[in-house]
């Protein structure tokens, strides 16, 4: 369960320093504009993502590989990975939409799209903290 455990915080270090201090810090930035920003934003994201879907596979396959799999760990694994897959193809794409919107020049209001996605990453973080821990756990 170690390669679980050090996906699971390795993906959790990865969340809070983007999601909860780059993303919110970037804008107060001197000089950062609204599309600056979210260009920036777009490109970060974008990646965290990626190495999110690979950080899963490899909760995955710790999980495949290991012989016995408490029940915390596999609902904390599923929990991560179903806010995963529902800010990827749910959220991320409205929000992408927006943005879209926001670089061609126009003004929109903000975007509760931005605060439900705060919202599921609150959620992984929860889902992450317990994986890590739980995957550390002697199991007997």
């Amino acid at each position: 369960m170690g390669l679980v455990a050090a996906a699971a915080f390795t993906w959790l270090g990865m969340v809070l320093a983007i999601s909860f201090l780059e993303a919110p810090l970037k804008f107060r930035a001197p000089g950062v504009t609204v599309p600056l920003g979210l260009g920036i934003g777009r490109l970060v994201f974008a990646a965290l993502n990626r190495v999110e879907l690979v950080l899963l596979l490899l909760v995955a396959g710790g999980l495949l590989l290991a012989g016995t799999r408490p029940a915390l760990v596999l609902v904390a694994a599923a929990l991560a990975a179903a806010v995963l897959a529902a800010q990827l193809g749910l959220i991320r794409p409205a929000l992408n939409r927006r943005s879209e919107r926001v670089l061609a020049g126009e003004e929109l209001p903000r975007s509760r799209a931005h605060l439900y996605y705060v919202v599921l990453e609150v959620a992984k973080v929860v889902a992450l903290v317990l994986l890590g821990a739980t995957a550390l756990t002697p199991v007997g």
